[in-house]
């Protein structure tokens, strides 16, 4: 009974082992993702401040509104 009990052990870790090996490969896939995503952003952020700033120096400010 004992062997038997040692075997769904080391069968148990075996898949824990599977699981965490599986459970790494998805942090990293999800670490290049975030990398990505900020990369991302951060370029988003600059193109919308050149052309916001492009648009302030190009336009002059409309009159103020008459009453």
């Amino acid at each position: 009974m004992n062997e038997h009990r040692l075997t769904e052990v080391e069968i148990k870790i075996a898949y824990q082992e599977e699981l965490l090996q599986e459970l790494n490969k998805i942090v990293a896939q999800q670490q290049q993702q975030l990398v990505l995503l900020e990369k991302t952003c951060k370029m988003l952020f600059e193109h919308i401040n050149s052309v916001h700033s492009d648009k302030q120096d190009n336009i002059p400010e409309p009159p103020p509104p008459h009453y």
